[in-house]
C-alpha cells in the first residue's frame, strides 16, 4: 500500500431520519442498516482499508461516541480517533485532520469520506479515488466525487462542471445548492451536473495552504497547535480552543472559493442512505415491494413497506402500503413512507413530551 494515502473518516453525525434506530447516542453509522452483518462505519472502514494503510485511517467523530468506535473497528488505535469536543461543522474538522496528518507526513494525499454511505462495486471505488490521488500528487487539485444523477432529486446539492472536455476529471464551475425540482430537472437536462457525495480528496499541502487563502482566522486558530498536535498535549489545546472555531462547512469555506476544484464522474452505484426510504430503494424487496432487515414476517395485503425489527422478531402487517414500520426496544414506528422527511420533526416532538431517553 502506498504510505503516502491517508482517510479521514467522517463519523460524527447522528442521523436522526432513521429514528428510532439511530439516536443522539447511538447514530446510524455504528448500526447494521442493510442486514449484511456489519454496520456501516465498518463497511466503510474496509473499503479504505482496501489500499490505504490501516494505521493512515482517521476516525473523525464527537467525544461522546469515541468507544463505540474503539469497539467496531479494532483495528484502529485511540490516536486514530481525532474527537470533536463541540459540533462545529465540516471545515474546523478538517483543518485540525489535514493539519495533524501534515505533521505525520508532509507528502500526504487525503480522501475525506462520510461514514455511512453504502458503496456497492469498491473496486470501481478504489480506482476513481486513486484516480483523483493521482491528480492531486502531480498538482494543486481540490477534487470530488461527483455521483451521476439518475433523477431530478431535490434532496442532494450538484456539482456543475465545465463543459467540452475529454478528461475523466472534470473543471469545477461552481456548487448549487438543494434546488427545487424544476430547477433539478433543468439541470438533468444540462447535462454536466453531478450529485454532490461530500467525498473530497487533496494533499495536505493543498487544502492547508487553501485554508490558509480562504479562511485565516480558522487557520490562525488551529495553527497554534501544530506544535502540540500528535503529542499529549494535543487533547488540551483542542479542549480550549476547538469551540472558538467558525460554525461552517467545507464547501462554503473552501471549496465554493477555490479556482482549483475538479469533480471524477463516479464510476460505482452510490446511496447516501439519508432517510428509511433511501435505505429501502437498496434493499431486496419480496413480490410485494415489502423490504424486511431482520424481521420474520407474516404480511397479508401488505406493499411496498420498509419493515425493520430486532433480528428473529416476528412481525404481522395486514393492510398496509408505503409504510416504514420500525421495531426498536421502547419504541415502534408505523409511518407514512411519503412523510420520511419529518421524522426529524416527529422526533423532536416525542422529545418534548416523553423526554430525550427516547432520542
Amino acid at each position: 500500500m502506498n504510505k503516502n494515502y491517508y482517510a479521514v473518516l467522517m463519523a460524527g453525525g447522528v442521523g436522526s431520519r432513521f429514528w428510532p434506530v439511530s439516536t443522539s447516542s447511538n447514530p446510524k453509522q455504528f448500526h447494521d442498516m442493510l442486514g449484511t452483518g456489519k454496520t456501516l462505519i465498518q463497511k466503510t472502514f474496509d473499503r479504505l482499508n482496501r489500499f490505504i494503510p490501516t494505521e493512515n485511517i482517521l476516525i473523525l467523530t464527537n467525544e461522546r461516541y469515541n468507544d463505540l468506535v474503539l469497539e467496531q473497528l479494532p483495528k484502529v488505535k485511540q490516536d486514530q480517533v481525532v474527537l470533536e469536543p463541540a459540533m462545529r461543522n465540516t471545515a474546523p474538522c478538517i483543518l485540525y485532520a489535514s493539519l495533524k496528518i501534515q505533521k505525520m507526513n508532509p507528502n500526504a494525499v487525503m480522501i475525506v469520506a462520510p461514514s455511512d454511505h453504502w458503496i456497492e462495486d469498491e473496486a470501481a471505488f478504489e480506482k476513481d479515488v486513486t484516480a483523483c490521488f493521482d491528480k492531486c500528487e502531480k498538482e494543486n487539485a481540490l477534487c470530488t466525487l461527483g455521483i451521476q444523477p439518475t433523477f431530478p432529486n431535490t434532496g442532494f446539492g450538484y456539482i456543475e462542471f465545465e463543459k467540452g472536455s475529454d478528461e475523466n476529471l472534470k473543471k469545477v464551475s461552481q456548487f448549487r445548492e438543494k434546488p427545487d425540482y424544476e430547477t433539478a430537472k433543468e439541470f438533468l437536462a444540462q447535462g454536466n451536473f453531478l450529485w454532490n457525495a461530500g467525498i473530497f480528496m487533496w494533499s495536505v499541502e493543498t487544502i492547508v495552504d487553501a485554508f490558509q487563502k480562504y479562511q485565516p482566522t480558522q487557520y490562525g486558530l488551529f495553527g497554534e497547535g501544530i506544535s502540540c498536535y500528535n503529542t499529549e498535549d494535543e487533547k488540551a489545546f483542542i479542549q480550549e480552543n476547538y469551540a472558538k472555531a467558525e460554525n461552517i462547512s467545507i464547501d462554503y469555506a473552501i471549496l465554493e472559493q477555490s479556482k482549483s476544484i475538479y469533480t471524477l464522474p463516479a464510476t460505482f452505484d452510490w446511496n447516501d442512505l439519508g432517510t428509511w426510504g433511501a435505505l429501502y430503494d437498496k434493499l431486496d424487496k419480496d413480490r410485494d415491494k415489502n423490504a424486511v432487515v431482520n424481521a420474520q414476517v407474516l404480511l397479508e395485503d401488505a406493499k411496498g413497506n420498509m419493515i425493520r425489527s430486532p433480528k428473529g422478531k416476528v412481525v404481522v402487517v395486514d393492510g398496509l402500503e408505503d409504510y416504514i414500520i420500525v421495531d426498536k426496544e421502547e419504541v415502534l414506528l408505523i409511518y407514512p413512507k411519503a412523510k420520511q422527511q419529518d421524522i426529524k420533526k416527529v422526533l423532536n416532538r416525542v422529545k418534548e413530551k416523553f423526554g430525550d431517553q427516547f432520542a
